[in-house]
């Protein structure tokens, strides 16, 4: 009988634990979609054309524009009043070019090697101004590490469940055992 009532507070022991503790295992981890690489054609004069344009599709004037390969920045531009910007000396390759919080991978071609479906121009929309349905998740870089950070944990309806479900069931659960006993 000893025996059985061990087992039981046991079991009970470590739902309880199981109920504390975060719910990783559970978590479901999207996978990161790629970018979408899009092809641009330099003008005859090797000259990287462009603009950065908001969600309301305005321009977006006075804005740095970065032009990175391989994780390094090879040219920096700013944007005109109409939201262009031009960066010239460019040769082919995939360059990400980034500005005003938004930004995109593009297959830059020369002018005679460019295929026809290739833009005379990169198009980067601003994502000043838009709504970010993780705001608060993120840390200050943008860049999720995969770990939970204190914040999410406390906020996670998971964990809020467990704890209080913990804290109903270990009760009981120790007045059951103390009732059962002879």
């Amino acid at each position: 009988m000893k025996t059985s009532r061990f087992g039981r507070a046991a079991l009970i022991w470590l739902a309880a634990v199981g109920l504390c503790l975060p719910q990783v295992g559970f978590a479901v981890t999207l996978p990161v979609p790629a970018p979408v690489v899009r092809d641009v054609v330099l003008s005859q004069d090797g000259v990287l054309h462009g603009r950065v344009i908001n969600a309301q599709r305005s321009a977006v004037p006075g804005v740095p524009v970065t032009v990175r390969a391989q994780y390094r920045a090879v040219a920096i531009a700013t944007t005109a009043p109409d939201g262009s910007f031009s960066v010239p000396g460019m040769k082919g390759g995939v360059y990400e070019i980034a500005a005003a919080n938004g930004s995109g991978v593009y297959r830059v071609w020369s002018a005679d090697a460019a295929p026809p479906v290739a833009q005379v121009s990169a198009t980067i929309y601003s994502q000043d101004d838009a709504i970010n349905g993780n705001a608060g998740v993120l840390p200050q870089g943008g860049e999720s590490d995969g770990e939970p950070t204190p914040e999410t944990l406390l906020t996670n309806p998971i964990f809020i469940a467990g704890v209080v479900a913990t804290g109903i069931a270990v009760p009981v659960a120790l007045s059951n055992l103390r009732s059962a006993s002879p």
